[in-house]
């Protein structure tokens, strides 16, 4: 999202991640299992990725999926977004392996975006242009704290899986966050910030 006012920005979804009841611990196994792969370039290259195949959702939710998960944290100079961190992917992996509530919740919460972009634009909210999801998503935002509506309930629902998927992956974990590992320091300076200094 290009507008600054309507962007949720990365350190505005990290500071998200502090108000999570309940951050879920799992981590993308296929992005980690690219990681430790060995071998040479062009043989990673000739072993190209199979398309991922949905465990629950259909094609079209898939798609809407994707496009509020890469609205939410979208491709920038620092690093690419959901959908390169295969949010999409994390998310669908994790409503299958969830109760029927949770993928009725789910299901629910698609068809009511989509909905609402009919009632608002006379399409589907793929087919919306991105200011008049931008829109929606803006609104649906405004009541976050405690969402009356179902779009609210399911923005804030997809809003932290969004947020769990991408910063428990390879690229928000070491692109985003540029998280080293465990690398020995030979002096620790602090806290930079002047406000901080002794």
């Amino acid at each position: 999202m290009s507008d600054e006012k309507n962007n949720v920005s990365r350190r505005d979804a990290l500071k998200g991640i502090a108000g999570i009841g309940v951050s879920l611990p799992v981590l993308n196994t296929n992005l980690l299992a690219q990681d430790h792969q060995h071998g040479s370039h062009a043989q990673a290259t000739a072993e190209k990725k199979a398309p991922y195949k949905a465990k629950f959702f259909n094609a079209g939710q898939m798609a809407l999926i994707a496009t509020i998960s890469e609205l939410i944290i979208p491709t920038d100079d620092h690093s690419p977004g959901a959908i390169a961190a295969e949010v999409p992917e994390f998310i669908d992996l994790m409503i299958s392996e969830s109760p029927a509530e949770t993928k009725k919740n789910w299901t629910d919460g698609l068809a009511a975006m989509d909905a609402l972009s009919h009632t608002r634009n006379s399409a589907a909210f793929n087919k919306a242009t991105k200011d008049q999801q931008i829109a929606i998503l803006t609104e649906i935002s405004k009541n976050e704290a405690k969402p009356q509506t179902p779009e609210e309930r399911f923005f804030k629902t997809i809003k932290n899986m969004t947020i769990d998927g991408y910063y428990t992956s390879k690229i928000g974990i070491h692109q985003e966050l540029q998280y080293k590992g465990n690398t020995y320091l030979k002096e620790f300076k602090g806290c930079t910030h002047p406000e901080h200094q002794n």
